[in-house]
């Protein structure tokens, strides 16, 4: 049989309804000291906070472009737009959330979702958060969910000033510095010890303003014995100028606590995704990563667990789908950092039509972490013949008493597969769509139904089209 192997590009009309920017503020493009400075004048940081931000811009000065991922040099900061106020403040009323917004998060399918099966919803826009609301049985619970700056500034101020880039200092990379000058809005989150938090926590972010930049910022903190499970989503509409993505994200697991992060990562085709996440699990800790990654022109994106305590277990679980003109450059780092630690990775990545996927794994064990165990497998899947797939792999073991393993395989669609499900009824677009969708099983079995729904929905909109 002919393999054929044009594919459409996706059909995103419900992400790329553009709504008409109404914002009540904008900061002018470019990053200088005076353009910091009036963000934090905005965000009414306190006087450490404000520091921070002009100590961070300084860093991002010094450090270089990272020269060894995918080429951002389309990516000019002196045209991006680093603060955009929606002309609303946020409300916990969802009826109080001006039209033009409830109907983009109506459409994304946010409010459904949440009298559905969310236990709370934090929804950005832009640089803010415009909706924000948790249910009282889980705020009963002593669980508290609300914006950063919200905490920044009210009874959790010295809670989030003790963690806040303590795991992602500035220093990290020069991204990490940019966030940590210009940040704005996100989520802050603290489950008290011995909490079980029963549903989901969700935050939503939408980016609508053309030319501009989100840098929103997500703290999460699980005491002992405590669990969550949160979940996160992006979405933007194209533009024809590029939009930057610089969010960080850290996670505090305490000793025989449990949290699992839950992402699907939306952005548009002319989004650079440089996002940064990171989380520290004490003794006994569970850190559990499940990441679908479908958008953006360039990604940067290796969401890090370091194993502090004894026991300490970290699984990761992703799936990256690169399409035409996309070049996603993703995986996952993990330190072993005490004795007996665990960490467990299963990753796939499809590309077509010329896509780019570059799945990277950094695993380091410390001469300390004696007994740990680590294994790593990858899966890639290409599509067709003008796509690419890469696997790189880092390994630093310094303990001869560990057990580490790696292994990835690279592949295409078997024809033997398409023309079986063909002979059996199937459209060769659909046969095609079932087994990208059935090699992606293993990350949407990880997530609640309903975003398992939208991740394979737009797995299928990504193999939609004429075939020929």
């Amino acid at each position: 049989m002919e393999e054929k192997t044009y594919v459409e590009d996706i059909n995103r009309s419900i992400y790329d309804i553009k709504d008409e920017s109404k914002d009540s503020y904008r900061i002018r493009e470019g990053l200088t000291e005076e353009i910091v400075e009036k963000i934090s004048e905005e965000k009414h940081d306190p006087e450490w906070m404000r520091a921070f931000r002009l100590k961070s811009l300084k860093i991002y000065k010094e450090l270089q472009v990272p020269d060894w991922g995918p080429d951002i040099s389309g990516l000019n900061m002196e045209n991006i737009v680093t603060y955009v106020r929606p002309n609303t403040k946020m409300s916990a009323k969802w009826s109080d959330v001006p039209e033009d917004i409830k109907n983009t998060f109506e459409r994304l399918g946010i409010p459904q979702a949440e009298r559905e099966s969310l236990a709370g919803v934090g929804a950005q826009y832009d640089s803010e958060l415009v909706y924000h609301n948790v249910r009282k049985e889980v705020a009963d619970q002593g669980v508290v969910y609300t914006d950063m700056e919200s905490a920044l500034t009210g009874e959790y101020a010295d809670m989030v000033k003790e963690h806040f880039m303590k795991l992602v200092p500035p220093t990290d990379h020069k991204f990490a510095a940019l966030h940590g000058a210009v940040w704005s809005g996100g989520s802050f989150v603290y489950v008290p010890r011995g909490v079980e938090v029963t549903i989901p926590l969700q935050s939503y972010f939408r980016l609508n303003a053309p030319g501009a930049g989100q840098f929103e910022h997500t703290l999460i903190i699980v005491d002992e014995g405590a669990s969550l499970h949160f979940i996160e989503g992006c979405s933007a509409p194209k533009y024809n100028v590029a939009n930057l993505h610089a969010g960080c994200v850290e996670l505090f697991v305490k000793k025989n606590a449990r949290l699992r992060y839950s992402t699907i990562e939306n952005w548009s085709k002319n989004m650079y995704n440089l996002n940064t996440k990171r989380a520290a699990v004490a003794e006994g800790g569970v850190v559990e990563w499940v990441s679908g990654s479908f958008g953006s022109h360039v990604s940067y994106l290796y969401p890090m667990s370091v194993l502090n305590g004894r026991g300490a277990r970290c699984e990761f679980t992703g799936v990256t789908f690169a399409g035409a003109g996309q070049n996603l450059d993703t995986g996952m780092k993990v330190v072993h950092n005490a004795p007996d630690t665990l960490s467990v990775v299963n990753t796939r990545s499809i590309s077509k039509s010329g896509g780019v996927s570059t799945f990277r794994s950094s695993v380091v064990v410390t001469p300390k972490a004696r007994g740990s165990k680590s294994a790593v497998s990858c899966q890639s899947l290409m599509v067709d013949s003008e796509s690419r797939s890469d696997t790189i792999p880092a390994m630093d073991i310094r303990t001869d008493d560990a057990d580490i393993g790696h292994e990835a395989t690279i592949g295409r669609i078997s024809d033997d597969a398409v023309f079986y499900l063909m002979s059996r009824g199937l459209s060769e677009e659909d046969a095609r769509a079932m087994i990208v969708s059935g090699f992606a099983e293993n990350v949407s079995k990880e997530l609640p139904l309903e975003y398992a729904v939208e991740m394979n929905n737009l797995i299928r909109l990504e193999m939609k089209g004429s075939i020929g």
